[in-house]
């Protein structure tokens, strides 16, 4: 799973082949979440409330190019 960024003891990751919506992970300590691309909300798991804000308005600041990420490491399948 790449690493996309770290900043304030959280990591943000994006894993290869998941699943819609488009979303990435993130870590701090114990805590794990998955964070919605086009609405910076929780899909599943919690982070402490500061750090989870700090995610949430640097998604909304990258928003863009973690969605160009998400569509590059997940294409579509073909049929």
């Amino acid at each position: 799973m790449p690493l996309i960024h770290r900043f304030d003891g959280v990591k943000i990751q994006m894993y290869m082949n998941d699943h819609p919506p488009p979303h990435f992970h993130a870590e701090y300590g114990e805590y794990k979440v998955l964070i919605e691309i086009a609405t910076q909300q929780t899909l599943q798991g919690k982070l402490p409330k500061a750090q989870l804000k700090g995610v949430q308005n640097w998604a909304k600041e990258n928003q863009q190019e973690l969605a160009a990420l998400f569509n590059r490491l997940n294409p579509p399948i073909k049929r």
